[in-house]
């Protein structure tokens, strides 16, 4: 198994956080979207347990890619049938759509921890503690960080679709290897 990056494929550290990131985003984006879907009470209060645990998850695993892609970079862009012209001009939009997913896979998850104080609430961590609110609850801030947050991650979730199709272009109409590098051995034939 190659764990680091190779000018082939990403390695398996990079594919492990690349989707267990992709993967926990989704729960935590349908858990929050469902969140009044579940009955008041218990049920919905350990749905919102699971959606903050989610979240702070994924801090966690954003954390990790980013100190794993400082030590071990991805390699450049492959060319494409249609030439290095193509490279020039998808390279940097794809970063920018990056540092975008980047900034907001913190942002929403730090609206979510504002909001969970706004409400005057601790913050569980896991299960293990609980960070105390710093104010007392305000209502009305509490639904503008609310209304943030779920626009936020309504944003997150757009631009992870627009990086799937991305990748799905490269793969079917530019051919090049964008997509087949970052999957797994079993699935890049």
């Amino acid at each position: 198994m190659q764990l680091a990056n190779s000018a082939e494929r990403y390695g398996a550290i990079s594919r492990a956080l690349h989707w267990l990131t992709a993967l926990f985003v989704v729960v935590a984006w349908t858990l929050g979207i469902m969140n009044d879907a579940f009955p008041k009470g218990e049920s919905r209060t350990a749905a919102l347990f699971f959606h903050i645990s989610v979240g702070l998850t994924i801090v966690d695993l954003v954390i990790m890619r980013m100190l794993w892609r400082y030590l071990d970079p991805p390699r450049p862009l492959d060319p494409t049938q249609f030439g290095s012209w193509l490279v020039a001009w998808t390279d940097p939009a794809g970063r920018i759509v990056h540092y975008c997913l980047y900034l907001l896979l913190f942002l929403v998850p730090a609206s979510g921890v504002v909001l969970q104080f706004a409400r005057g609430d601790a913050l569980p961590i896991y299960g293990i503690l609980e960070i105390p609110s710093f104010w007392s609850a305000n209502r009305a801030f509490a639904h503008n960080i609310k209304e943030a947050h779920e626009i936020l991650a309504h944003i997150l979730m757009g631009l992870a679709i627009l990086h799937s199709i991305a990748a799905l272009i490269h793969h079917f109409v530019f051919g090049d290897r964008t997509l087949v590098r970052m999957l797994p051995p079993r699935l890049r034939s």
